[in-house]
Order: C-alpha cells, then sequence, then structure tokens
C-alpha cells in the first residue's frame, strides 16, 4: 500500500491523501518508535496501545452506541430465556404431569446449553473472530426458542431448551469482549450498564407472562389445588388439556420472536465491523487498520492509524530481538499469517498460557473462576442478574437464575392466599429495582474510593444477607421486600463483575478467559438446581434452598477479597 493512500471506508479502494480521512505528518513514525510507553510490551501490545489511543481520541461515537445497545440486547436476551424457563415450569408441570424430582431438569438442560455455549463461543470467538459469533448465537437461540412452544412432551422440551441455552450462553463473554474492544477507555463504565438490560429483560419476560399463563392456564378444583395433569388421570377425569393451558406456548413463542427480531437488527440493520484488536493479533493488520478507518468513517471522523505505522513497529520490535527473528510472535502482521502451520499452532498455546503467565494472572484466573461458580450456584438456585446479561456472561450475568423462586413464590402465596395472578404481578415489582441496582454498580467504575473490587464485595455480601433474610419471614410484605432487596444487590453485583472481568484479560485470549469463567459456573448451574430440587422436597417452603444460596454467595465475597487489586482498571489491551 502506498504511503500516501489509506482505505475508503464504503468500498474498500483508496483514498487519496487529499481526502479528510488521513494526512501524513513528518516523523510521526519516529514519535512512536521512541514512545516510552511502547517499552516492556509485547509487539501485539504496541499495536494494541495505538488502537486504544485511536478509540480514546475519537471518544464514543456513533458506531459505539450502535455496538452498545446491540451487545445489551444479547444481556436482554439472556436473561429473558432464563427468567422464562422459572416462569413457565409450574404450568408446564400441571399440563404435562411428570414427577416433581423431574422439576429442575429443565433448568438443568438450559444450563447444560448455557455450559456448552459459554464454552464453545467463548473459545471460537478467539478463533473465528466476534463477528461471526455476535450474529450466530443469536440465530441458534432464535430459531430454536420459536419452536420451544410446539412440543407436547417433556422429553422434546428439554431437548429445545437446551439448543436455546447453546445459543444464549455466549451471550456475556462475547458480548462484553465486543463493547470493550470498541468503546473508549474514559467509558468502560458502560461495560458494567450493559448489564441494566437484564433486569429489563426479566421485567420483559415477567410482563409477557403475566399477560399469558395466568388467563390461558388450567383452573383449579374446589381445594384450591391445580387440576391434575391429563396424563395422570383416567379419560373422562376432569384434567388439565394442552387446550386449557396455553399461556406458557403463548409466552415462549413470543419470547422466540422478540429473538428472532434481535438477530435482524444485529445482522441486517447494522453491519458490524470485526474486532481490531482480534485482526492484530491474527497477523491481519491491513484488516485492523481498514475496520479503524470504516469506524471513523462511520463516525464522521478520520483516523490517523495506518498500516506503515504498524509495520515499522514490527520491523523495529524485530530487530531488537537478536536470535528470534525468525519466530513469529502474536501481532507479527503479514511474517505471521506467511508463518508455518507449525508455528501458527505454537502460537495458540503461547496464547492459552496466557491464562496463567505468571503468579499475579493465575491467581487472578482461579480466583475470577471460583467467584463465577459459586455466583452461578446461587442465582440459579433462588435469585437474578448479565449480565449477564450475561449476564454476562456472562453471561451474566445469567442462566438458571430463578430457577425456584417463582415456585417458592407461589408455594408461600398459596399459605398466605395470594393468587397467582399476584405473583406474577409481584415478581414484575421484585426485578424493576434492578435496574437502579445496575446503575449504581456502573457508578462504583467512577469512585476510586470504592471501584470495581469493593463495589463487588459490599454488593455481594449484601445479596447474601438478604437470601438469609428472606428465608426467616414470610408474609407478602417481606416476601416482595427481601426479593427486592436480593435483586437489587445480584444485579448491582453481576453488572461490574460482568464487565470488568474481560477487562482484566488481553484480547487474545479474553473471549476464552470470559467463556472459561462462565463455563465453570454454569457447570454448577447444571448441580446446583438438581441439589435444590431435593431440598426443596425436604422443606417445601423453600428456606434451606434458600440458606444454600445465601452460602454461595458469601463465598464469592471472600474469593473478591483476595483478587489482585493491580488489575482493577488497568490498561486493556
Amino acid at each position: 500500500m502506498d504511503q500516501d493512500k489509506t482505505y475508503d471506508v464504503k468500498d474498500g479502494d483508496y483514498e487519496t491523501a487529499d481526502s479528510p480521512v488521513y494526512r501524513p505528518s513528518a516523523g510521526l513514525y519516529a514519535d512512536i518508535l521512541n514512545d516510552p510507553e511502547l517499552n516492556g510490551l509485547t509487539l501485539y501490545e504496541q499495536k494494541a496501545l495505538l488502537v486504544n489511543r485511536e478509540l480514546n481520541s475519537h471518544g464514543m461515537g456513533k458506531y459505539q452506541w450502535w455496538i452498545f445497545f446491540l451487545c445489551g440486547f444479547g444481556y436482554f436476551l439472556d436473561l429473558m430465556w432464563a427468567q422464562a424457563f422459572g416462569l413457565v415450569a409450574t404450568p408446564l408441570e400441571n399440563e404435562l404431569g411428570f414427577p416433581a424430582d423431574q422439576y429442575g431438569n429443565i433448568f438443568s438442560a438450559f444450563s447444560a446449553g448455557l455450559t456448552a455455549g459459554a464454552f464453545v463461543w467463548g473459545v471460537l470467538v478467539d478463533i473465528i473472530g466476534r463477528q461471526y459469533a455476535f450474529n450466530l448465537t443469536c440465530l441458534i437461540s432464535s430459531v430454536f426458542g420459536l419452536c420451544l412452544g410446539a412440543p407436547s412432551n417433556y422429553d422434546g422440551i428439554l431437548v429445545l431448551t437446551a439448543f436455546v441455552g447453546f445459543g444464549v450462553g455466549g451471550n456475556i463473554p462475547i458480548d462484553t469482549t465486543i463493547c470493550l474492544e470498541f468503546i473508549p477507555q474514559n467509558r468502560r463504565f458502560l461495560l458494567a450498564l450493559l448489564s441494566i438490560f437484564q433486569p429489563l429483560g426479566v421485567v420483559v419476560t415477567s410482563g409477557i407472562c403475566y399477560g399469558f399463563i395466568p388467563k390461558y392456564s388450567c383452573g383449579l378444583l374446589p381445594d384450591g389445588t391445580s387440576l391434575p395433569s391429563c396424563n395422570l388421570v383416567s379419560a373422562g377425569t376432569a384434567c388439565c388439556t394442552k387446550a386449557s393451558n396455553m399461556g406458557w406456548r403463548y409466552s415462549l413463542f413470543t419470547l422466540g420472536g422478540v429473538t428472532l427480531a434481535a438477530f435482524l437488527l444485529r445482522f441486517v440493520v447494522f453491519r458490524f465491523q470485526e474486532s481490531p484488536k482480534f485482526l492484530l493479533y491474527r497477523g491481519r493488520d491491513a484488516e485492523a487498520v481498514k475496520v479503524l478507518h470504516n469506524i471513523a468513517k462511520f463516525n464522521g471522523q478520520h483516523s490517523n492509524i495506518t498500516l506503515e505505522i504498524f509495520n515499522a513497529l514490527t520491523e523495529n520490535y524485530t530487530s531488537m530481538q537478536s536470535g528470534e527473528s525468525n519466530s513469529p510472535v502474536l501481532g507479527a502482521g503479514e511474517k505471521q499469517v506467511k508463518s508455518s502451520f507449525g508455528s501458527k499452532v505454537k502460537l495458540e498455546f503461547v496464547r492459552y498460557k496466557m491464562l496463567f503467565a505468571d503468579f499475579t494472572i493465575a491467581r487472578l484466573t482461579i480466583l475470577v473462576w471460583i467467584t463465577y461458580v459459586f455466583d452461578y450456584w446461587g442465582f440459579s438456585v433462588a435469585g437474578k442478574f448479565d449480565s449477564r446479561c450475561s449476564t454476562i456472561n456472562e453471561n451474566s450475568a445469567y442462566d438458571g437464575e430463578g430457577s425456584f423462586l417463582p415456585k417458592i413464590l407461589i408455594t408461600k402465596g398459596h399459605e398466605i392466599n395470594v393468587s397467582v395472578g399476584e405473583t406474577y404481578r409481584n415478581y414484575i415489582i421484585i426485578y424493576t429495582p434492578g435496574i437502579v441496582g445496575v446503575l449504581l454498580g456502573a457508578c462504583m467504575y467512577a469512585i476510586p474510593i470504592i471501584g470495581r473490587k469493593w463495589g463487588m464485595i459490599i454488593s455481594s455480601a449484601l445479596m447474601g444477607a438478604s437470601l438469609f433474610l428472606f428465608a426467616a419471614v414470610n408474609s407478602e410484605a417481606s416476601n416482595i421486600g427481601f426479593n427486592m432487596m436480593e435483586y437489587f444487590f445480584q444485579s448491582m453485583f453481576n453488572a461490574i463483575l460482568y464487565g470488568w472481568t474481560p477487562e482484566v484479560f488481553p484480547a487474545p485470549i479474553r473471549g476464552t478467559a470470559s467463556g472459561l469463567a462462565s463455563f465453570w459456573g454454569r457447570i454448577f448451574g447444571i448441580v446446583s438446581p438438581i441439589i435444590a430440587a431435593y431440598v426443596l422436597a425436604a422443606n417445601p417452603a423453600g428456606n434451606g434452598v434458600l440458606y444454600l444460596a445465601g452460602g454461595a454467595v458469601f463465598i464469592c465475597t471472600i474469593a473478591i477479597l483476595l483478587m489482585p487489586t493491580s488489575r482493577m482498571g488497568a490498561q486493556s489491551y
């Protein structure tokens, strides 16, 4: 490429130096090569630092806002589906008549899909790129989500649920990674703010189910209990038929349509550019330059990054690595692309070793895994948000969250004469304050004395305490109040956790690191509902389940206390 030309944003052709997109300045390369901030950085990190500076200088443009809201939709879908299965499980049980000890199977099926999705999409996003993963996760969950209301047997529903989970499972790690790699550093609080879409997903799902399920569900017997399943009684006996119990199906069809709409927004309405940092660590420098110019043009600005700058960095770095110049490194541009297959395999191992590069990183990685394990344990049994929305994932914040809380509320509601309709209304009341919790979590980014670490410590401790308090009382006011408290602090905690996790890992391993954190958490998201089902059977009031969840959350508090503070808010390569 000629030095006096750069990429045209629209069709990939070059523009001359007379265009407003790029004007070369004398001594530019020398200034960059002698920059003291580059000292001690790897070749990839040097190039990533220039990308960070470029994005920081442009600020929060139209492209970044598009990315923020579309990634937010991923968080929205994550908790929307997690909430849905908790809300439809009871009418599903009434109609199909499966044994009580199989109640948790639908949550385990969803968690199994989420677990596979978190691992597969987390790894793939660092291999095939952010662009394909961004769209495919949403497409898969929309296709299988639209089919969920069709089967009339539990096994068929469980299979479709697992595939929905597989699509949703990558949302939190992928969407947070993408958002981080396009926004300026002074707007990183937006990573936590992505989680605001998760309580919105909960509220929308609760509203949809509140509109359909009480109206289109089986009636009650004179003693106030639900009609038995037609699969469990002889012909001619009053029972819960499919025709009289369409509410949960209408709800799932609607949620599938919402997911499809989100996919069309991502794939048709907005054209997503591949992450420049992904392209750089894959050696595709020219494409990274093109993306930066495309983004700048979309925002009505111009980019000063050129391929010659990256080439100069590569040549300077190579000349300083005496005896190692023939060994390709991450970010080596054309040399990396043209290296042998064996060299590329070695570079893949170099990437994965980044998770345990030194004692500090190894300690951080393990403690992040522990935090996700017990966070997912806690909200899979009782609470909510990641936020993934994941979500989160984180997603996070979420997945299987609130599995048993709807059933606990219905059970407690029967004891104090609260109707099913009022229970679903209360569910909306409980989760709306989660939006405020997310906002408070995002504010922690801007308060140095608290920051990310202490924001997570405080919110996780109060979340665990609220679960213990909820177990100790039973009135309509206390059920609503302590659930609001639990979800408020869960939303705050997961907003910070899901937003912060990709910040502390470099782009070559960012998706994998975030995906593995969600993977380990979701493994326990499979186990915990099964254990909770037996606990709930032994204690129908639900108190044992709540203590189980609260204890797990307190372990998160301890893990965060032990995390290295030096990794909080540092430069993200």
